[in-house]
């Protein structure tokens, strides 16, 4: 199995490791020719309307939409999770989404930098206890499609989690959804890349398995 890592920007080798290590073959995208027969493809975290730009400017954004509208697996974290919603709340006109899950998104709900944090995630059908969450200018989730399945929720008592974000708006609270799935496509709010724990990349390897059968 060959997975791609979107590598425009982003923890691209924690990514890469954490899929290596499960057994699957890792290739880096940079261009468009980076895309032919892949089995899946990471986007990772970063800075959303930044990686808008570099898709377009490195000729990916046109022959990456395709893709992913022929089936594409992909498992977007964080701003990969922006990029794959079906709409931003807050984004840019020129805000780059793909649509590949049916959810609409607001950026930097959990705040900035400063008030990143972590917290145990119980996450439905995973074996194993809970996950380890790192949450770091995270993008929340605030509708999702009749299709999506909401795996993860917001805990109560969130450690470190802010009453506000730099903004002034109330920042998601417990039971908003942290990790959806849409047919071959996974998202998260948080970086599951950040920690020893492989389960979240297993999950997407499964289910490019399953879907080959």
């Amino acid at each position: 199995m060959e997975i791609g890592v979107l590598a425009l920007q982003g923890d691209v080798e924690a990514h890469a490791a954490a899929l290596a290590d499960l057994g699957a073959s890792v290739r880096t995208v940079r261009a468009p020719g980076d895309l032919g027969g892949l089995d899946g493809l990471v986007v990772p975290g970063g800075e959303s309307t930044t990686m808008s730009m570099l898709l377009e400017s490195s000729g990916l954004a046109d022959p990456l939409a395709k893709e992913l509208d022929a089936g594409l697996p992909a498992f977007g974290t964080c701003a990969g999770l922006i990029l794959l919603a079906g709409a931003v709340a807050d984004g840019r006109p020129d805000q780059r989404c793909y649509g590949a899950i049916d959810i609409t998104v607001r950026r930097n709900a959990f705040g900035r930098q400063r008030e990143s944090f972590e917290c145990e995630l119980a996450v439905r059908g995973l074996e194993g206890g809970p996950v380890h969450a790192v949450f770091i200018r995270a993008p929340a989730v605030v509708a999702v499609g009749p299709d999506v399945e909401v795996l993860a929720e917001l805990p109560g008592g969130a450690d470190g989690l802010p009453a506000t974000t730099a903004g002034g708006a109330a920042v998601p609270g417990p039971g908003a959804p942290v990790l959806c799935r849409q047919g071959p496509v996974l998202v998260s709010s948080f970086h599951p890349e950040l920690t020893g724990d492989r389960r979240l990349h297993g999950l997407f390897l499964s289910s490019i398995e399953q879907k080959g059968r």
